[in-house]
């Protein structure tokens, strides 16, 4: 068994053919670890625009990748043909930081090349929701790279973020600290039709707050200084994908802003939970004087 940590770097871009935009692919960088997690390759490529002829802005400035490289580079099914010889035959897990890049490499797949599978995937984990289910993180906030890597005693500064081949070595090392056997197999996945199937399943946002995939257990808040129950101060009002309420805790007078959202997943409802706290409304001279 060998395992390859992968990270893409990508530019939203108008696709034409699509008529609509779509992430292409702009670099790839991949570590080979051996069954002993023993580095044994690494794996760097930086692929020729074919779809957009200019990076965005934001691109720019967290890549230092300029147009001129991306004009020059290789092109993506060339890049991808040298990808899977260096992987090679041997049984293979794939995991990256979240599965994002891999529903990027779907869509680049599908795209460029007409196929709607990824040909060296095999076995695939989830190196993100590996952590948050070792470590019993909250699974409605994504747990960033440099996060984890603090958690872990990994010093990130050592490593170039936001280029491909930098933050699959960072993956690589946190994989390493983290790596459990038995609880690692438990969350690697066969990638087979009903894979895709899931990973493809275009997530719905829940927008009817009686839908009955709405838990309103979630709904409620906690005081996060003192640990009682709030009580809510307005009604749920929807507005940008979350459900809206403001709460109190009338213990320590605390008012927070809460909101909710429920995803309708292809075999299950995802939830996330956003809280701020509220400032207090400032008290005129007149308050202060009883008037």
């Amino acid at each position: 068994m060998q395992y390859i940590i992968m990270d893409l770097e990508w530019n939203n871009t108008y696709a034409k053919k699509a008529d609509g935009y779509i992430n292409e692919i702009i670099e790839i960088g991949a570590v080979k670890l051996d069954d002993e997690l023993e580095t044994v390759d690494t794996f760097s490529c930086i692929i020729r625009s074919q779809i957009g002829k200019k990076l965005r802005g934001s691109v720019k400035r967290l890549t230092h990748l300029t147009n001129d490289d991306i004009s020059t580079g290789v092109p993506f099914t060339k890049a991808f043909s040298v990808f899977r010889k260096w992987v090679g035959t041997s049984e293979t897990v794939v995991l990256t930081w979240g599965d994002g890049d891999i529903r990027v490499l779907i869509d680049n797949y599908k795209y460029l090349n007409g196929i709607r599978t990824i040909p060296f995937l095999s076995y695939y984990c989830d190196l993100q929701k590996y952590y948050q289910t070792k470590f019993k993180c909250d699974r409605s906030k994504q747990t960033g790279l440099l996060a984890a890597a603090q958690n872990l005693d990994i010093d990130p500064e050592v490593y170039i973020h936001h280029r491909a081949l930098g933050d699959s070595m960072l993956t690589a090392d946190i994989f390493k600290a983290m790596y459990d056997e038995p609880f690692f197999a438990a969350n690697v996945i066969e990638c087979n039709d009903d894979f895709y199937s899931k990973l493809l399943y275009k997530a719905k946002v829940i927008r009817n707050i009686d839908n009955p995939l709405v838990d309103k257990k979630r709904m409620e808040h906690i005081c996060e200084t003192c640990g009682r129950p709030c009580r809510q101060l307005t009604e749920w009002k929807f507005r940008g994908q979350f459900f809206r309420a403001n709460f109190v805790c009338e213990q320590c007078s605390t008012t927070y802003a809460v909101g909710v959202r429920f995803r309708k997943m292809y075999d299950k409802v995802e939830y996330r939970k956003t809280v701020s706290v509220k400032e207090a409304e400032p008290i005129t001279d007149n308050e202060e004087k009883g008037e």
